[in-house]
């Protein structure tokens, strides 16, 4: 489905990331792929995983640096002049604000929640527009806390629920231009990052009970809808919030 185009992976941080899911199946799907890293530490655990899926490119990129991003576009431009897709994949909180009342979230916290986990899809989509070939396609990942108040998930419920405006504010814009912005809501999945909310561990029980299909979603199920909306068998799909949770975002107790 992805055969002959090239997509770039931001926020892969190791195995267990929900962007490896994606980035395996999009591999598999016939996908050039370049990948970025925050530090020298998050480096070290996925530069094997992205050199195992044959990386045209492995680049530093901190989403909160304006340099830092021109830099990492160039880079894109100078390796492959236009390509295909982008997928965000990146989010933080402060551990404080990931426990307790959300009424707490200090400003500092509020600002860089919002800044790294929705503000980012905005600036990325920026400067990969220029470079992107008609029918592109840019693809956040969110969660169901942005729509309803899960405990501890606090400031990143809100932070996910400005990711998704933006994802149908971008939808918008970038539609004249042949770009499609959609994003996934994944279910609760054992991520590093989902390991710093506070009670996770229920969450992932109280998913398995409640859902439909009585399991937890898996990050390869993630990656096989992220490759449709990637791919042109979703050309017409632009502005959406596809749900990827064995359905426990349709119940109501």
């Amino acid at each position: 489905m992805l055969q002959g185009k090239r997509g770039l992976i931001v926020g892969l941080a190791n195995k267990d990331s929900i962007a490896w899911g994606i980035a395996q199946a999009a591999h598999k799907a016939g996908a050039e792929l370049g990948f970025t890293y925050l530090n020298e530490a998050i480096e070290k655990r996925m530069r094997p995983l992205a050199e195992s899926l044959q990386a045209a490119f492995i680049s530093p990129c901190n989403v909160n640096d304006d340099d830092s991003l021109d830099a990492l576009f160039k880079e894109v431009a100078e390796k492959w002049g236009k390509f295909d897709f982008v997928v965000h994949s990146v989010a933080f909180a402060q551990k404080e604000d990931l426990m307790g009342r959300f009424v707490d979230t200090s400003r500092g916290g509020f600002t860089t929640a919002m800044e790294t986990s929705a503000y980012s899809l905005t600036a990325l989509s920026r400067r990969a527009l220029p470079l992107l070939n008609e029918n592109g396609s840019i693809l956040a990942l969110t969660y169901f806390g942005s729509e309803k108040a899960v405990p501890n998930y606090n400031i990143m419920g809100v932070a996910k629920a400005a990711l998704e405006a933006s994802v149908r504010y971008l939808a918008a814009d970038l539609g004249p231009d042949g770009i499609r912005v959609n994003a996934i809501s994944s279910g609760a999945i054992k991520t590093l990052s989902a390991r710093g909310i506070h009670g996770f561990t229920d969450m992932l029980h109280i998913a398995q009970e409640r859902s439909p299909l009585k399991r937890c979603v898996s990050a390869e199920e993630v990656g096989n809808a992220a490759v449709f909306l990637l791919s042109e068998a979703s050309s017409a799909i632009t502005g959406e919030v596809l749900h990827v949770d064995c359905g426990y975002n349709i119940m109501g107790m």
